[in-house]
Parts: C-alpha cells; sequence; structure tokens
C-alpha cells in the first residue's frame, strides 16, 4: 500500500511543477532578474566592465545606459543595449547603470554617474573620451541615432543600415574572445 502512495504523491508533485507558469513578464513592472540576461541574451552587460571614471582616463567614448530591472520599458529596451555592445563594444566604453543606487542622492563630480540621470528610464548618455555630453536622450532612443553620435565620436563609420538584432529571451551562456 505505501508504495502505490508513495508514486501517486510523487506525480502529483511533480505535476505542480511542471504546470507552474513562469512568471517572468516583459510588459511588467515585475523584477525577474538581469533583463539583459533574460529579454537581450546578454548577461554579460551587467555589472558594467568599466566605469565612467576608467573611460576618461583612458580617453575613450561611453555610452551611459540608464534603467531598472523592474521596468517594462527597460526590458524592451535591453535588446538595443546589447546590440551597442556587439556593434561598439571594443571602441566604447558600455556602461549600463541601475538607477536603485542613484536615487535622491547628490552627485560627487563628473565620474559620478549620478551627474547624468535625470531621473527616467530609459536614459542614454554618450560622452567623448573627456567627457563632453554628445548625447543626452530619454525614452526609446533609436539604435540608429546612438551609432551616428557614437561614429562622430570615435570617428569611425556608422554601422551599415543593413545591421539588425534580435529579440532575445534566452540566455548566451558562449563567451567569444576577441
Amino acid at each position: 500500500m505505501d508504495r502505490p502512495l508513495h508514486v501517486l504523491l510523487s506525480l502529483i508533485i511533480v505535476y505542480i511543477f511542471l504546470v507552474v507558469p513562469a512568471q517572468a513578464g516583459r510588459e511588467t513592472d515585475s523584477y525577474d532578474g538581469n533583463i539583459y540576461a533574460l529579454y537581450a541574451g546578454n548577461g554579460s552587460l551587467v555589472p558594467p566592465a568599466s566605469s565612467i571614471a576608467d573611460a576618461f582616463a583612458a580617453d575613450r567614448p561611453s555610452i551611459l545606459v540608464y534603467y531598472l530591472d523592474d521596468s517594462a520599458v527597460s526590458k524592451a529596451y535591453a535588446p538595443v543595449v546589447s546590440e551597442l555592445q556587439r556593434l561598439w563594444g571594443r571602441e566604447v566604453e558600455l556602461i549600463p547603470l541601475s538607477t536603485d543606487p542613484l536615487q535622491g542622492r547628490d552627485p560627487v563630480d563628473s565620474r559620478d554617474p549620478a551627474t547624468y540621470w535625470h531621473g527616467h528610464i530609459p536614459q542614454i548618455v554618450v560622452l567623448d573620451g573627456k567627457g563632453c555630453i554628445l548625447l543626452d536622450a530619454e525614452g526609446f532612443v533609436s539604435l540608429k541615432t546612438i551609432n551616428e553620435v557614437v561614429s562622430q565620436a570615435t570617428g569611425l563609420p556608422t554601422p551599415s543600415e543593413t545591421s539588425q538584432f534580435l529579440d532575445l529571451n534566452e540566455v548566451n551562456t558562449e563567451v567569444k574572445a576577441y
């Protein structure tokens, strides 16, 4: 008797775990985890590989992307940020910045991310290697607009208009060495 009851309980438990729907949602303001891993297939963006101070020290242009992990707008914008890394990762410092630590604090200096944030997300700021603001825009800024400004900052040609990015919802676990 114990064996059938054990098998039945095991099947019920397996059934419960198999039919529970995923709770993550791109259209919700819920926290699902790293939005770049979940919604852009690129978990390598967070934490950022460098800082504004690093970019200034190396005299490299930088792209600051202000976002929140629990924002539907930021989730929808994640593939654009991943594409920026693909297109410009060798030439600029791409610095995605969660705005949670910036809430309600005063900026210290031009190397402080709070200096450039207006309180809205997403927000894109492109700085040249000296710290001059070349682009400061809120909302869903087009990839074309960002590419044109980054091209100006780097002196490199704008990527072709045929460049397309995929709207992914998977974790990319491959590491590609350059």
